[in-house]
């Protein structure tokens, strides 16, 4: 096994305190910072992703193969940063109004800023005012991710996206959506671009309604 599939083992299991060792020693035989994430650790947590949407894993594991995750890039910060100094883009992310849920909001938050996105947290319980007044607050966004945790709460993601559809910044934004209660059929209903499953899907789908 090669050091860079030894991290990667190591994030999809969350051992977090073997991750930046591991790493460490990947940048001292050569390995490329770029190759260590990508191949390393994104590819990992999409492995991590693909596994909860089967049903093998919940949650806890989510989380931890996230916090590994974390760790392993305040190793690679320096590296990447001498590499890569421009920022992919700018997401907005929140959790919907009457929606107090945050894990999977927290996890997209942390995997997008892992790839090199810019992210404006919102935070739970988000009106539609406040998606509104974020995305002109910061011109440069691209993206404003939508989450819900509840059924009930669904109905105020269908009056968010209604309400930035209505909007004049309209055309220069992309608008997805996720979370336990959503699906493919519901995004295109409310007039969505996007929808993911999960955190490692979301990153995906990011990079690819931004063409990166």
């Amino acid at each position: 096994m090669t050091k860079i599939e030894e991290i990667a083992a190591a994030i999809e299991e969350g051992k977090v305190k073997l991750v930046m060792p591991l790493i460490q020693e990947a940048l001292h035989a050569g390995d490329s910072p770029n190759e260590i994430l990508n191949r390393g650790m994104i590819d990992a947590l999409g492995n991590v992703g693909e596994k909860y949407r089967r049903g093998e894993i919940f949650v806890p594991e989510m989380i931890l193969a996230a916090r590994a995750m974390k760790k392993g890039v305040e190793v690679l910060k320096p590296y990447l940063a001498s590499e890569h100094p421009m920022i992919l883009g700018k997401v907005i992310i929140g959790t919907v109004a009457g929606d107090l849920h945050d894990i999977g909001k927290n996890l997209v938050s942390m995997m997008l800023e892992n790839a090199g996105f810019e992210v404006v947290d919102l935070g739970i319980d988000v009106s539609t005012q406040k998606f509104i007044d974020a995305v002109k607050k910061h011109p440069d966004a691209s993206i404003v991710a939508l989450s819900a945790l509840l059924t009930t709460t669904l109905p105020a993601m269908r009056e968010t996206v209604h309400g930035l559809n209505g909007q004049a910044f309209r055309d220069r934004i992309q608008i997805i959506v996720g979370g336990t209660p959503v699906n493919e059929d519901f995004a295109k209903e409310i007039g969505a671009d996007g929808y993911s499953s999960n955190a490692a899907e979301a990153v995906v789908l990011v990079k690819r309604l931004i063409g990166t």
